[in-house]
């Protein structure tokens, strides 16, 4: 995750150690439950040098996390900001409810905070903006006078769920959790059938190891899900670099056009020739030509809108490339990173899937032998 160049990680240990409820009053002055995060901090020559210093710490909410990755996002346009952890809980399976202060899922957002300060915080740009280091060292309310600025106006929905990977995992559950429901038929099945009964009663064992064995398999693919979301959650990043670009193309397109305009007139009050139908000429034709001095006072102020024009042009032309070559080398930079973390990824959750295929067979086979004894 460490970029090349000389990186804030490279320099300083980051953690989001524990978290930690609280209670207090909100803007409106009612009471309140909330979750702070405790961030470490451990400069890495002290380290190095053999010294084990205790770490500075300070308490963030996960509001704060939202000003500092809004303030980045304006600040650094041309950048592929990572994303923060859901804001509340998505998933709908049996054992995690949708509380926000549910442990389980105040602990994935725990490392989803800590993951988005290490992603941050090896970038070769962001790691060095002072407010971060200011987010990371410094316990006042700067940071929180930023939301007034940075905060997202019109944040797109379309992007909290990942409907597609709880659809897949709702369904995997429903396919291991059946099993509970063959160990428990079994269980019945052997009190009715005596001769068979000590067979079913073994495959019906087997099964209910099996279905048992689902819960852990979920704590796993939750894990695999989360590193899913986040580039999932990269959506909006990258949506905001492309609005950007539009944006700085569209004005050096307009600024050309009105240069390209103010020449034509130019031409046309320096001629007396007009080349295309225009009010303008109408008028002339009805009521006379203007006076040499009109059409002097007229042409200098046309020269001087022309130079202001042309600065214009080769300011956003300037300011249209720099933003390119900026953004396509952090695009570069994220793309080389996406590679690499959803291989890893997909890699570990196809191994994951193999181990729980192989135990479903074993399953079986075990299940099969005891049909046979019957």
């Amino acid at each position: 995750m460490v970029e090349e160049g000389s990186t804030l990680l490279r320099r300083m240990e980051i953690s989001v150690a524990e978290a930690e409820k609280r209670t207090g009053k909100n803007t409106v002055n009612m009471q309140e439950i909330f979750t702070v995060y405790l961030i470490e901090t451990r400069p890495i020559d002290a380290i190095t040098e053999g010294h084990n210093p205790a770490p500075d710490s300070l308490w963030r909410r996960y509001s704060e996390f939202e000003i500092l990755r809004n303030y980045l996002l304006v600040t650094y346009p041309f950048i592929v900001v990572p994303p923060l952890p859901e804001k509340r809980a998505e998933f709908v399976w049996h054992k995690l409810s949708a509380d926000n202060m549910d442990p389980d899922f105040v602990e994935r957002r725990r490392v989803g905070l800590e993951n988005f300060l290490l992603r941050v915080a090896s970038h070769s740009v962001l790691s060095n903006d002072k407010i971060l280091y200011h987010f990371l060292t410094e316990a006042d309310s700067r940071i929180k006078a930023l939301s007034a600025t940075f905060r997202v106006k019109n944040p797109d929905k379309r992007f909290t769920e990942m409907k597609l990977y709880n659809r897949v995992a709702d369904r995997l559950y429903g396919v291991y959790k059946v099993h509970g429901n063959y160990g428990r038929v079994f269980s019945e099945w052997s009190a009715l059938e005596k001769e068979m009964g000590d067979g079913l009663q073994s495959a019906g064992h087997h099964m209910d190891a099996y279905a048992a064995s689902v819960d852990d398999m979920l704590e796993e693919e939750e894990h695999y899900a989360d590193q899913l979301k986040e580039y999932l959650f990269y959506a909006e990043a990258l949506r905001a670099v492309c609005r950007k670009h539009e944006l700085t193309q569209y004005e050096l397109e307009t600024a050309s056009s009105d240069l390209i305009s103010k020449k034509q007139q130019r031409e046309e009050l320096a001629t007396g020739m007009v080349r295309t139908f225009s009010f303008k000429g109408m008028t002339n034709k009805l009521f006379g030509q203007e006076t040499p001095e009109q059409r002097e006072a007229k042409l200098s102020l046309l020269e001087e809108q022309i130079v202001q024009g042309e600065e214009t042009v080769t300011e956003k032309t300037v300011e249209c490339e720099e933003y390119v070559k900026g953004a396509w080398v952090d695009m570069q930079r994220f793309k080389e990173q996406k590679d690499r973390d959803l291989r890893e990824a997909l890699i570990g959750y196809a191994v994951m899937q193999i181990s729980m295929c192989k135990k479903g067979i074993q399953v079986w086979t075990n299940a099969k032998d005891c049909f046979h004894k019957m």
